[in-house]
């Protein structure tokens, strides 16, 4: 374990950002973009991912991707939205990357871009438009509307992953009320006919939201850690010299009822 540096910085673009890496400056240390979910940037959840990621070895930037909606309060509340776009979105991931270059410690060449729920979509986005080492997908960009065009979606996810030249990673939670086991099926068949590398789990009674120690109707400690865990070990894989991107790789892992109803998932507070 590293001991961690963090700060608060302002991007390029006025995009602000929380940073956090290992104070071992002699080094240089893979990147993780953290991209926080529906309510916006909320500090001492997603700050301290950032500083988790930092102390097992990550440069880890945390931006608020969210920062133009006038009313935060309302945002971190989930009182309104921001709908991010995919053109805003790869722009801000190139803004961080940018800022990252500044960081001594981070190897942007090896950068891996994390989105949850709302953002989950966006580090597929990004990685069919940019070289990036592995996308991160924690129960979010699923949704059947996201596999359709629309004013909000303008490349339906099929033609998205089709683009994707990095291993995905997909985490999904049994009792999840927005997304289905039948949509994660659906995702993970499309990265499955696009020939893609991918591990792709569903992770047993873990609600929409497993992820999110604010939330202590749907924070699952237990779960949270272990799909931490395995986001490391599938990290330190795909990071790792002798990862073969000649070939795919597809791993897919549920942990379901055999009575599994969809219809019975609630949203948890």
């Amino acid at each position: 374990m590293h001991d961690v540096l963090g700060r608060k910085i302002t991007c390029g673009n006025g995009l602000p950002a929380f940073v956090a890496a290992p104070k071992d400056a002699s080094g240089k240390f893979p990147v993780i973009i953290l991209l926080h979910e529906r309510y916006g940037f909320t500090e001492p959840h997603f700050a301290g991912l950032a500083r988790r990621f930092a102390s097992q070895g990550y440069v880890c930037i945390a931006p608020d991707c969210f920062y133009k909606h006038p009313d935060q309060a309302a945002l971190h509340r989930g009182d309104t939205t921001y709908e991010m776009t995919d053109d805003e979105s790869v722009d801000y991931m190139d803004e961080a990357l940018r800022a990252l270059q500044e960081v001594p410690q981070a190897d942007t060449k090896k950068a891996s871009i994390m989105g949850v729920c709302q953002t989950g979509r966006h580090p597929l986005v990004y990685a069919a438009r940019r070289p990036l080492s592995a996308a991160l997908v924690w129960y979010g960009s699923a949704q059947p509307r996201e596999f359709k065009i629309s004013d909000r979606y303008p490349e339906a996810l099929d033609d998205i992953i089709a683009k994707v030249e990095c291993p995905v990673l997909g985490h999904f939670g049994e009792l999840d009320h927005i997304i289905s086991l039948d949509d994660v099926t659906r995702f993970r068949n499309s990265l499955e006919k696009s020939r893609k590398s991918f591990v792709v789990r569903i992770y047993r009674d873990a609600p929409h939201g497993w992820l999110n120690d604010e939330m202590p109707g749907r924070y699952r400690q237990a779960i949270a850690d272990k799909a931490l865990a395995d986001q490391r070990a599938f990290l330190d894989d795909v990071l790792s010299p002798g990862f073969d991107r000649s070939r795919v790789v597809q791993k897919f892992e549920s942990d379901m009822s055999a009575q599994y109803d969809f219809t019975k998932n609630k949203r948890q507070a």
